[in-house]
C-alpha cells in the first residue's frame, strides 16, 4: 500500500482526501509535463485542471472521474490551479482552489457541485479577502466551516504581512529572524461561498507557548495546511517546505494556538510535501505524494500510508 501510487496514468499531487457517502474521494492537483525550468516561484508546476479520484477500499481499485474543473472555465484565473480541497455542507459539494488572477496574484476560488466527483461550477470571482495558496476546508461537528490557507515563496504569503498585497515583498521569500510567518484561517459563510469573519493568523507554538521562529526550519509552517479532529482535539498539520517534513500541532479550538506535536513524515523523493489525513472505516490514513514514477519534481504521484495515535494523542506512522 505504501509503495504504489494510487494511479499511474496521470500525475497527481497535493491529495485532499474525504469520506463522502461511505466512499473515499481524493481531490489532488494534476501535474502535467512542461519545459519550464525549475525555480523558487514554482513556475514549473503548471497545472490547468482537476481530476477527482475515488476508491471503496484502501488498496482497492481507483476510479478517475475525469476533469472536474478546468482553468479556462474560471473567468478570473490566468494560470496555475494548484492544491485544492473539498467540503460537503447543505447538500452540496464545494471545491476550494488557488490560482493566479489576471494580475498574477494568487487568490482562492470556490466551485460547487451536487455530487462529490463533479463537475464543479465555479463562482465568477475569487473569495473576497482570500489570498495565497493551499486552501484546506474543515467543517466542525457544530456545522461551522473554516478555510485554512497560506504558502511562502511562490505562494506569496510573505506579500501579505500587512493585510494588503505588497509586490515588493515577493523577492524577500522568507524572514530569517523573528517569529515565523503564520498560516491563515477564516470562518466560511453558511453558503460556503465567502468569509463570514476576518482572516486570522494561526499560531503554532512550542511547549512553552512561544511562537516558532522563522529560523526553525524543521518545525515552522511553510505551506500545505490541513485540519482534522481526533478525540475532541484539533490537529493542524502542514509542510515545513524547504526541509520537507510533514509536521503538526494540537489545539483546543479551530483557531489555535496549536502546540507543536512532532513530525508525521520524513522527506520523500521530490521537492514538495503535501498531504491530508482522514479516518476511513475506523482506521486513519495519511495521503501524500512523491516523484517515484517520474523522477521529476513537478511530476508527482499520490500515495497512502496508515497512521496511528499513541496514548498521548501523538501521531505515529505505520512502519
Amino acid at each position: 500500500m505504501a509503495n504504489e501510487p494510487l494511479v499511474s496514468h496521470i500525475f497527481t499531487a497535493d491529495p485532499s482526501a474525504h469520506v463522502f457517502n461511505g466512499k473515499l474521494y481524493v481531490y489532488p492537483s494534476h501535474d502535467r509535463k512542461t519545459d519550464i525550468q525549475f525555480n523558487d516561484n514554482g513556475d514549473q508546476y503548471d497545472m490547468n485542471d482537476y481530476h477527482v479520484l475515488s476508491l471503496e477500499s484502501i488498496g482497492g481499485p481507483v476510479t478517475d472521474h475525469g476533469v472536474a474543473l478546468k482553468a479556462e472555465d474560471i473567468p478570473w484565473v490566468s494560470k496555475q490551479l494548484w492544491a485544492p480541497d473539498a467540503a460537503f455542507k447543505n447538500g452540496k459539494y464545494y471545491l476550494f482552489f488557488p490560482a493566479r488572477d489576471k494580475e498574477n496574484v494568487f487568490r482562492i476560488g470556490v466551485a460547487v457541485s451536487s455530487v462529490p466527483e463533479g463537475p464543479f461550477v465555479p463562482e465568477p470571482e475569487p473569495i473576497a479577502g482570500s489570498y495565497s495558496i493551499d486552501p484546506a476546508s474543515f467543517v466542525d461537528d457544530d456545522g461551522k466551516a473554516f478555510l485554512y490557507f497560506g504558502g511562502i515563496w511562490g505562494g506569496q504569503l510573505q506579500c501579505w504581512q500587512t493585510g494588503k498585497y505588497a509586490k515588493e515583498a515577493y523577492s524577500e521569500m522568507e524572514a530569517q529572524k523573528g517569529p515565523a510567518l503564520l498560516p491563515r484561517v477564516a470562518e466560511l459563510s453558511e453558503d460556503m461561498l465567502s468569509f463570514s469573519g476576518d482572516v486570522k493568523e494561526v499560531a503554532i507554538v512550542d511547549d512553552n507557548g512561544k511562537l516558532l521562529s522563522s529560523g526553525d526550519h524543521d518545525r515552522r509552517f511553510f505551506e500545505a495546511a490541513w485540519m482534522h479532529k481526533y478525540k475532541g482535539k484539533y490537529y493542524f498539520s502542514y509542510s515545513t517546505g524547504d526541509t520537507h517534513f510533514l509536521a503538526y500541532g494540537i489545539g483546543d479550538n479551530p483557531y489555535g494556538p496549536f502546540t507543536y506535536g512532532g513530525k508525521i513524515l520524513d522527506p520523500v523523493q521530490g521537492w514538495t510535501t503535501h498531504h491530508s489525513i482522514v479516518e476511513f472505516e475506523g482506521r486513519w490514513y495519511l495521503f501524500y505524494h512523491d516523484t517515484c514514477l517520474s523522477g521529476e519534481n513537478h511530476l508527482r504521484s499520490v500515495k497512502v500510508k496508515e497512521i496511528f495515535y499513541d496514548d498521548d494523542g501523538k501521531i505515529k506512522l505505520a512502519s
